[in-house]
Formats: C-alpha cells, sequence, structure tokens
C-alpha cells in the first residue's frame, strides 16, 4: 500500500480576514480585468503588458500600497504582484483601478508554485519579497519563505545583473536571510551585510507596525552574478 504524497509546507496560512465593502467590490468587479489566473504553465510577459520593459515580481504585496506606488513611480517597468490573502488582493485592484496602472498585474496563488511554474529562468530584473510572514516561533522556522531552495529558485529566475530586495522586521529572521542568500552561488551581496532602506522602497504597512513596535528594520540586496 503506498502512502498518502506529502503535503508541502507553506509559507503562509490563510487568515482571509474580512473584506472592506471596497475591498470586496474591487474584487469582484477587478478580478478579472487586473488579475491572472495561476496555471502551471510559463508565462509571457511581454503579451501580458503588451510590450517588452523590465519585469519585476513582488512576492506578498500586503494591502498593496506600497507596490502600487512603486509601479506608479516606475512606468517604464512591469510588475507582477502575488498574494494570497482576499483583503489585500482586492485592496491592491482598488489601488491598480483608481491610478489606472498598466504596468501592474496581480497573481492569488502560492509563490513557489508561481516561480517555479510560470516564470522563465533568466527573464526578470528584479525580485521583492517585503515583510514575509517571520513566522516568530522556533518550531514554525520551517515555514519561513526565504530558505535556500527557494533562494535558488528566486536566483534561478534573474537575468544576470539583476537583483533580490529583501526586507523585514525580524532580526533572527534578517540573519537567516543574509545566511541563506550569502549562501547562494548564483547570488552576490552588494553590500558587507545590510543596506540602509533604499528610497525606491516606500514603508509599508507592516514596517510602521514594526517601527511602532519598536522594531529596527534590515534590508537586503543581492544581485545575480554575470555568467562566467
Amino acid at each position: 500500500m503506498t502512502s498518502p504524497p506529502r503535503r508541502p509546507i507553506r509559507s503562509y496560512v490563510l487568515r482571509q480576514g474580512r473584506m472592506s465593502n471596497a475591498q470586496q467590490r474591487a474584487y469582484e468587479q477587478l478580478l478579472d480585468r487586473y488579475a491572472l489566473a495561476y496555471s502551471p504553465r510559463t508565462l509571457d510577459l511581454a503579451s501580458v503588458f503588451g510590450r517588452t520593459a523590465p519585469s519585476v515580481l513582488e512576492i506578498g504585496c500586503g494591502m498593496g500600497q506600497a507596490t502600487a506606488a512603486i509601479a506608479q513611480a516606475n512606468p517604464h517597468v512591469d510588475y507582477l504582484g502575488i498574494e494570497v490573502h482576499s483583503p489585500g488582493v482586492g485592496s491592491l485592484l482598488k489601488l491598480i483601478e483608481q491610478a489606472q496602472l498598466t504596468n501592474l498585474r496581480i497573481i492569488q496563488h502560492d509563490a513557489v508554485e508561481v516561480v517555479e511554474h510560470m516564470i522563465v529562468p533568466e527573464s526578470l530584473a528584479a525580485i521583492h519579497v517585503f515583510f514575509p510572514d517571520p513566522w516568530p516561533k522556533k518550531r514554525h522556522h520551517k515555514r519561513r519563505l526565504i530558505q535556500a531552495p527557494f533562494a535558488h529558485l528566486l536566483a534561478s529566475r534573474l537575468i544576470p545583473g539583476g537583483y533580490v530586495h529583501l526586507a523585514t522586521d525580524w532580526q533572527d529572521y534578517a540573519e537567516q536571510m543574509l545566511a541563506v542568500l550569502t549562501g547562494e552561488p548564483l547570488l552576490e551581496n552588494t553590500a558587507a551585510a545590510f543596506v540602509p532602506r533604499p528610497e525606491s522602497r516606500p514603508p509599508t504597512k507592516f514596517e510602521q507596525r514594526g517601527l511602532r513596535l519598536g522594531h529596527h528594520v534590515w534590508d537586503l540586496v543581492f544581485r545575480r552574478r554575470a555568467a562566467q
């Protein structure tokens, strides 16, 4: 008798919460317009956006304010956001519509599966992972998104010279991120360790909450090494 396949460890729990009326309306009316359905097939970003432009992936958009602000500030760059929680998706859809952002689309699905199956190797100019769930209890650290296998997967999707930018307000997670990315042969640090918050990264809701709680914030920027 064969054992059932083991379920993968997820880096998130679907705490959907209650959507506001505005988020619910946006979710119902705008999902088909600005969201892409998950499919285990590679995605042609040029076809999605109707042009050839640098492409940036953001994993975990939260409520979307920082994601929308970055896309609005860089109209020459195309952005693909990944978020699993419906209130955040609804919030970001509303922001896309309000600002008429033609360079931002969203996928509501597990980030690991999207990157593995939908993103072409060496296709992204950058990857942003801002304030992923820190899973602070030691027994839950295995759920943290930034682990060596996923770091390698992310690095493989960057073009040579492309970068991955991470941020967290949990020191032990920051140290884990630094160790994991330092151990990835495809990547090299742009600093001795951490970098000051780049002006290009707007403060996020989660960051502001952490600062109110007295947390420090750590940013890391690693680049994909040039082909040898």
